[in-house]
C-alpha cells in the first residue's frame, strides 16, 4: 500500500529498530517514528540529486591543519627541585608513608 511517499518504512522495519535500539513505543509513537524515518530518507535521496561531479570530498567544513608537534622537552623536567621540597626521599622519588596494611 503505497501513500505516495517515495520511501515508505514498513511496520515491520519499525520493530526492528525498536528491537535494537531496545525501546517500547505505543502505536503512536511507531507511526511517527516510521514518518520521522520516511522524510530523513526522502532528504537523503534529495542530496543524491546533486551534481557533485569536480567536488572534492570533505571531513570538515572549515580546513583543518595538522596541530600535533614535536614532543621536546626545551625548559628540563624539574624534578631536582620538586624533590627538594620533599620533607622525604626515595630512589629520586617522594617517600611517603605506607598507607595500606601488611
Amino acid at each position: 500500500m503505497k501513500t505516495g511517499r517515495k520511501n515508505e518504512i514498513s511496520d515491520e522495519t519499525i520493530e526492528y529498530v525498536g528491537i535494537l535500539a531496545k525501546l517500547e513505543l505505543n502505536e503512536e509513537e511507531k507511526e511517527h517514528a516510521k514518518k520521522d524515518m520516511e522524510e530523513m530518507l526522502n532528504y537523503i535521496d534529495k542530496l543524491n540529486e546533486l551534481d557533485t561531479i569536480g567536488v572534492e570530498p570533505m571531513s570538515h567544513v572549515f580546513p583543518v591543519n595538522n596541530v600535533f608537534r614535536e614532543d621536546v622537552v626545551t625548559n628540563g623536567d624539574g624534578s631536582k627541585e620538586t624533590l627538594s621540597n620533599a620533607p622525604a626521599q626515595k630512589d629520586g622519588g617522594f617517600k611517603v608513608p605506607k598507607t595500606i596494611g601488611d
